[in-house]
């Protein structure tokens, strides 16, 4: 469903918490802006996405101005994101503090979600030194995410007891036996992919840890608010190296004196949309485990004597109809079919690899 000209965020997947049944859908960044309501003003809000997304960001976030739209002329991954977007705060304001909140994923309560973020802002503020992260409970041994290993309990900080953390290692996706172990252990939480921390102490990381992405974004740094804002950035962003905030700062930040990496236990129910399982569990199921997403409906999709199967179809006139069929996955765009066991799904990447380009 989604394609290089629109990403998963700006599909209409997910309904919010408590709609009514039949209302429509909408983004998951649409979902994600709401959730900062009542924590950080409408004025304050940045979006860091592709340049090329720009017009369809703006039309589906109205409220958003130009200015707070931080266009990234090429991907070059999370810590140039991080990185550009720390370089324009700090230059705007040397004392900045951000949270980074990536827009894939559900989160329910959203009082909850703000008061965890709202502790988050709270603990660098004790201290200019903490990079803090949101760690999730586990619920089964996933080696696409991260985990967090908990420390040392933070106190003398309004709300920290039982929440906030010392980091006592950041494991970036482990092999399955790493994962049960780090499941079984207790100790060990999701890292949700989110983060609160100073823009200088940030960029003061990657300046140690990533070098060759520092020197870059304090060229766009000087650049921005001048004449030559647009020029320098198309130039120099498209050549920093291409790596995640994950392996680039945090693996090597939780070993670093100079920093002290922190967590925070966000007690919600937490969905990253990055697979169709794990969408799948946005959505209803019927007496036998069935579920319908996207403009399926009951009556233009039929399962006969099967369970536990997800249908996904944009096309509400379109009939889909499975006969005998188990934990299979169903995609069905205009331009596009996909048929695969659920199993399967953390293996996509391989068709994304095998289509030619301009079916990307």
């Amino acid at each position: 469903m989604s394609r290089n000209t629109q990403p998963k965020q700006l599909l209409p997947l997910v309904r919010r918490a408590g709609a009514a049944p039949g209302s429509p859908a909408i983004s998951l960044l649409e979902m994600s802006a709401g959730r900062l309501d009542g924590l950080v003003p409408p004025e304050r809000r940045y979006i860091c996405t592709g340049e090329q997304y720009r017009s369809a960001v703006l039309a589906s976030l109205p409220a958003f101005s130009e200015a707070q739209i931080l266009g990234e002329p090429a991907a070059r991954d999370t810590v140039n994101a991080v990185g550009f977007t720390a370089a324009v705060l700090a230059k705007l304001d040397k004392d900045a503090i951000f949270a980074v909140l990536t827009a894939d994923h559900v989160i329910e309560p959203e009082d909850t979600f703000r008061q965890r973020v709202e502790l988050g802002f709270r603990l660098v503020e004790a201290d200019e030194r903490r990079l803090v992260t949101f760690s999730i409970k586990p619920t089964y041994p996933a080696t696409g995410f991260g985990y967090v290993e908990r420390g040392a309990a933070i106190t003398g900080v309004k709300g920290a007891d039982g929440f906030a953390y010392r980091v006592a290692r950041y494991v970036e996706k482990p092999n399955i036996q790493r994962a049960q172990a780090y499941v079984e252990s207790g100790l060990f939480s999701w890292n949700a992919g989110m983060f609160v921390w100073k823009a200088s102490t940030v960029l003061d990381c990657i300046k140690r840890f990533k070098p060759e992405s520092y020197q870059g974004l304090m060229k766009i740094q000087a650049a921005w608010g001048t004449k030559d804002q647009a020029r320098v950035l198309a130039e120099v962003y498209p050549t920093l190296p291409k790596i995640s905030i994950d392996y680039a700062v945090m693996e090597p930040a939780s070993q670093d004196k100079q920093v002290q990496v922190c967590t925070v236990l966000t007690d919600v129910k937490w969905l990253d949309v990055g697979s169709w399982p794990s969408y799948g569990e946005t959505l209803p199921a019927d007496a036998a485990g069935n579920r319908l997403g996207g403009s399926s409906t009951p009556e233009t999709t039929i399962v006969v004597q099967g369970k536990n199967n997800l249908v996904c179809s944009a096309d509400a006139g379109h009939t889909v109809a499975l006969l005998g069929c188990e934990n299979l996955i169903v995609v069905h765009t205009k331009d596009a079919t996909l048929v695969m066991p659920r199993e399967k799904a953390e293996e996509l990447k391989l068709v994304h690899g095998a289509l030619r380009e301009d079916l990307k």
